[in-house]
């Protein structure tokens, strides 16, 4: 015990520090406006130079086996299922289409033009094929790009993992065995891969809420909730697969069955919980990623700069260009082909296929697998290993700070802001029509139930409630028919919860309540607020 104790003591701080630092670069981004995952890449990029910081070499299995997981599973938690289902082929398109077309683009010139072997150019494009979705999809939201973007490049960045570990695997195998790559051999094994992960992935999502719901204790049902993804991941990741399907369809599942079997308060905690939880997760992988290049640039030699530095060139020109050539090929070939599909299925604004093949950004997967591959292949060093790192943390650099910076710009001038609000505004329209239909709904049971009830008193006060929420959402229905936002309402309810709290503080100040009164009164004031600013921020108000 005392040994585990020791060898976990250095760790410590290096942990604290990593927390406190990514807290402290993600608020100096907010005041700069800039996204927080760049400023946290540079900054760990820059100090992992500086004199007296310790070498932090990134762990391959910390991030494959116990970072990735939470990210993945809230992020299939979080997608909608319909939308996934409706947006299927340009997802899968994407996912595993352009990362295997990307892969194999990068093989083929790696091989011709930097005199690698294959199946070595075919594991470099496997590891830079990839997009990573946290960065890109963290400032369309804030841009209010319209929905289906944001589905696609969420359903892409949850599976397109899969296929590029699963392609990095097999690439690994083909250079440390010395055999030549079998697609036909290769295409079997992920297939195989595929349906296996997705079978385990609804059986865990399954089985985490039958669990849950036999638990019924908020909780231990959030303990449960945060141990789902490493039930989900681990086993395939043992078996020889990469656990990144397996994990998003457990998420998936919940997501789609979790309203029936979550209670309200479980729901509650979890959305604070699991906000925190990606919040750090995410930060601390970005800044690890900026203390990299240190590791990386230790296992260089600087005499081949020039064939590094034209190596980066190509493979980070590659890359981009070919998911341009993809996603416009992908979109356009197919309604070409087939004339129904064009009925069935228009072809998107060419403003909403650009963006989607601009947002093309590397992160810490790319990263962990470059970092993965072994140092010996056989009896002799794994070819190009270092060659393979310094590419990718270029590729990651070039696409995250380059296109991350210009990804606002990029939205604003192809007038995607323009119409994510106007999908917002309708949206919420529908939202607030469905709020008036369920207080119908209640009030209509309330007429029910009026004869059986024993207190005409309270049934009363239930209707003058519910009858109040109803006019103030009709209200709110004409003012944004008419084109004006529901701020006005929302300021006027936060400055009257405001003065409640003030009351409340000044009776506690007084004497006249006790601490456990002034806390259950403040926790229902709190979920008030909450609901209030959800509400407002719902409607695009900020």
């Amino acid at each position: 015990m005392l040994q585990c104790l020791a060898m976990l003591l250095p760790a410590l701080p290096i942990g604290f520090g990593l927390v406190a630092a990514t807290a402290a670069v993600a608020l100096a981004a907010r005041r700069l406006a800039i996204p927080h995952s760049i400023l946290l890449v540079l900054a760990g990029l820059a100090a992992g130079f500086l004199p007296g910081v310790p070498r932090i070499e990134l762990s391959p299995e910390l991030v494959l086996t116990l970072l990735l997981p939470p990210l993945l599973y809230s992020s299939g938690v979080g997608m909608s299922w319909r939308g996934f289902k409706e947006n299927l082929q340009p997802i899968l398109l994407l996912a595993v289409g352009c990362v295997i077309f990307t892969a194999s683009v990068v093989a083929v010139l790696c091989h011709y033009v930097l005199h690698l072997p294959l199946a070595v150019g075919f594991l470099l494009g496997a590891v830079v094929s990839p997009p990573d979705a946290v960065a890109p999809m963290a400032i369309a939201r804030r841009f209010k790009v319209p929905g289906r973007i944001l589905t696609i490049l969420e359903g892409e960045g949850l599976v397109n993992d899969a296929t590029a570990l699963i392609l990095f695997s097999f690439a690994v195998a083909a250079v440390v065995q010395g055999r030549a790559f079998s697609l036909a051999d290769a295409t079997t094994q992920f297939l195989i891969i595929v349906a296996g992960e997705i079978a385990w992935g609804l059986a865990v999502g399954w089985g985490a809420l039958a669990l849950r719901r036999w638990t019924h204790e908020p909780r231990v049902e959030m303990v449960e909730a945060l141990l789902t993804p490493f039930a989900a991941f681990w086993i395939p990741e043992l078996m020889g697969g990469s656990g990144v399907l397996a994990t998003v369809t457990a998420g998936l599942y919940v997501s789609w069955n979790g309203p029936r079997f979550i209670a309200p308060a479980t729901r509650l905690q979890g959305f604070f919980v699991w906000d925190l939880t990606v919040y750090l997760v995410e930060g601390v992988i970005f800044l690890l990623t900026g203390l990299q290049a240190r590791v990386v640039a230790e296992g260089l030699d600087l005499k081949q700069w020039t064939y590094f530095a034209l190596a980066s060139l190509l493979v980070c020109g590659t890359i981009i260009v070919v998911r341009f050539v993809w996603v416009f090929f992908a979109t356009w070939l197919p309604r070409a082909l087939w004339p129904p599909m064009r009925v069935s299925n228009p072809t998107p604004p060419w403003q909403a296929i650009f963006l989607v093949a601009f947002t093309g950004i590397r992160g810490v997967v790319s990263l962990a697998a470059a970092l993965s591959i072994p140092l010996m292949a056989g009896d002799a060093p794994f070819p190009a290993r270092g060659l393979v790192l310094l590419v990718t943390f270029a590729v990651i650099l070039v696409t995250l700070v380059g296109q991350g910076l210009t990804f606002p710009w990029v939205i604003r001038k192809l007038g995607l802001v323009e119409m994510g609000r106007a999908e917002a505004h309708e949206a919420k329209q529908h939202e607030v029509a469905a709020r008036v239909h369920a207080i119908d709904a209640a009030l209509a049971r309330l007429d029910a139930l009026e004869g059986a009830a024993s207190d005409p008193d309270t049934v009363a006060a239930l209707r003058r409630r519910h009858e109040d929420r109803r006019a103030y959402f009709v209200a709110a229905c004409r003012d944004l028919a008419q084109g004006h936002a529901i701020l006005s309402a929302s300021v006027l309810q936060l400055r009257f919860l405001n003065a409640e709290r003030a009351a409340i503080a000044d009776l506690y100040a007084r004497g006249e309540i006790d601490d456990d009164a002034r806390r259950r009164i403040e926790r229902e004031l709190d979920l008030e607020d909450s609901r209030i600013r959800h509400s407002a921020e719902s409607g695009g108000i900020r």
